[in-house]
């Protein structure tokens, strides 16, 4: 199942297809690095799937912008009060390379599977004798 996902980046939701290219708050990747988002939400071809475990939707990181400028200006009649600031957001651009891919966090082994992979050691503690039951005469 292919068809779009809901991922979760910087606290913020987006619905993404494969190919789709959106601008998200700064990433500390870097350009050209493929990453996984957290999934939210699977859909399409009429299914839907919240808990998506085993799947990942595949990311890179296509650039970094600044994003449009926004001017601020502050003013108080009659006083002569004037005061203009602006802003420019740090961007990332990333595009959606796959998915529904397998995650890697559903390759790695389970702790059972590791406790079973493991060797079992040798133990050298001693247990303590059982006692035994004195022997009861018959009468």
């Amino acid at each position: 199942m292919a068809g779009y996902a809901i991922i979760s980046l910087g606290g913020k939701q987006y619905r993404v297809q494969e190919g789709d290219r959106l601008l998200v708050d700064r990433l500390k990747q870097d350009e050209g690095k493929t990453f996984q988002p957290d999934i939210l939400f699977l859909g399409g071809e009429g299914k839907a799937d919240f808990s998506a475990k085993g799947t990942a939707v595949t990311a890179r990181v296509v650039g970094h912008t600044l994003g449009q400028k926004i001017k601020i200006g502050k003013y108080r009649k009659r006083t002569g009060y004037r005061r203009h600031t602006g802003h420019r957001s740090r961007l990332s651009e990333i595009e959606i390379e796959a998915i529904g891919g397998k995650s890697s966090t559903a390759a790695k082994p389970k702790a059972e599977d590791k406790e079973a992979a493991a060797p079992k050691r040798a133990t050298t503690t001693k247990k303590p004798a059982a006692k035994k039951a004195p022997a009861k005469k018959e009468s």
